[in-house]
């Protein structure tokens, strides 16, 4: 194989993945009119419905810009030799791998946050301000895009740093080294990413003592699930939308709750989310798509590991002289493929394993309050009711409002 055939292998696919994306999302919008189902009438009135159309027409509109503009901006840079202009940029610097490496994915990420920022800009402040969603101030969209690089540098680059490292080290064999240390980063964020990450972008605050934490401490006690760490996080500032979630393991488990959740839901409702939340610890499902992460990460790294010695990876690419970084790209772009066949896997588990959250919190709880909580969080986010099948398989991770409701009553 030469360099030539695999430029071409890469831009086929790039072409290609556009290409089903974009028609998966016209068949998807061709259901944005469809009639309401049965059992989903009463989530939106006449007016409602109209504004979740029109939410939905603008993000696909939005959608199909942003996604030309990128694969666009992807060829052209490829075609044009970007890679191989960005790694003389980052050679005049050092000599040194480790050096090389992070400046070529400073340079690139950078670059790439800047000019996606306008979009994101444009997302925030007109598209979701337009439909009563936007609560962030233009200070909290910049103090974040800085935290969000911070982080990108300091924990993004530590890794990349240590990963080529390991690779001067141990060659063929860097792959093993490599996996140990991200499945430990891996683990370690599992545990610790709601008191170490999450207070650098929001406010957590203990869920006061009341009749909600009541109902939930006696509903935790009656499946035998010990619950102390109840946490209220400040999603308002930003959104209106709402939201759940659990995280760590251990002594460090804890369920954390949005404001906005708790102000559109009442306690019952509330109490039946929770329900649905304990059901995927009862279930191991928290366990199961940490030891996926880890052994898909492991098969990814091996995979690496067999090709990124060929200089052809980096000749593909255009770039003279071959290194584990600009292999590192290449690789990434020939391996997309596989990762959508190993993310559709994983969403299927996902929809199954929701299946299962609802079932255990209408066993354990009830069901009419986790259905209504589940149309309230519908309406208030404007979502898609009728959605394609293809696009469901093809995105979602969670099975539909109807699906959902459908499996509740039974």
């Amino acid at each position: 194989m030469t360099s030539d055939l695999l430029f071409y292998i890469i831009i086929a696919i790039i072409g290609i993945d556009f290409i089903v994306d974009k028609v998966i999302d016209a068949l998807n919008a061709k259901h944005f009119n469809d009639p309401i189902p049965e059992d989903l009438k009463d989530v939106y009135d006449t007016e409602d419905y109209k504004k979740s159309q029109a939410y939905k027409q603008t993000n696909y509109k939005f959608g199909i810009l942003t996604s030309t503009f990128s694969v666009v901006l992807t060829l052209g840079f490829l075609i044009l030799d970007g890679f191989e202009y960005v790694d003389q940029i980052a050679r005049s610097y050092s000599d040194n791998p480790i050096v090389v490496g992070l400046l070529f994915f400073g340079i690139i990420m950078l670059a790439s946050d800047l000019i996606n920022t306008p979009f994101a800009y444009y997302k925030t402040f007109v598209i979701e301000e337009r439909f009563g969603f936007n609560k962030t101030t233009v200070k909290t969209f910049i103090l974040d895009k800085i935290k969000g690089l911070l982080m990108m540098v300091i924990i993004g680059g530590g890794i990349l740093a240590l990963i080529i490292y390991i690779y001067q080290l141990t060659q063929e064999q860097f792959w093993l080294y490599a996996w140990g240390v991200i499945t430990l980063f891996t683990v370690f964020m599992n545990m610790f990413y709601s008191r170490l990450i999450v207070p650098l972008f929001n406010k957590q605050t203990p869920l006061e003592d009341g009749s909600l934490r009541d109902k939930i401490s006696t509903y935790a006690q009656s499946v035998g699930f010990q619950l102390d760490k109840i946490f209220v996080i400040d999603g308002s500032k930003r959104s209106t939308k709402a939201n759940a979630y659990f995280s760590g393991f251990g002594h460090e488990k804890r369920v954390t709750l949005y404001d906005t959740l708790i102000n559109d839901l009442d306690e019952d409702e509330i109490v039946a989310v929770l329900a649905h939340e304990v059901g995927h610890y009862k279930k191991k499902h928290i366990i199961f798509n940490l030891i996926a992460s880890i052994l898909l990460t492991g098969l990814t790294l091996f995979i690496l590991s067999v090709f990124i010695a060929n200089p052809l990876l980096s000749n593909a690419l255009g770039v003279a002289i071959p290194s584990f970084h600009v292999g590192l790209i290449a690789f990434g772009l020939l391996y997309s493929p596989i990762s959508e066949l190993t993310g559709l896997v994983m969403n299927h588990f996902s929809r199954k394993f929701e299946y299962q959250a609802d079932d255990y919190a209408k066993t354990t709880y009830k069901a009419e309050p986790l259905m209504s909580s589940l149309k309230k969080l519908s309406k208030n986010n404007l979502s898609n009711l009728t959605p394609h099948p293809a696009y469901v398989f093809m995105h979602y991770s969670h099975p539909t409002l109807l699906q959902r409701v459908t499996n509740l009553k039974r």
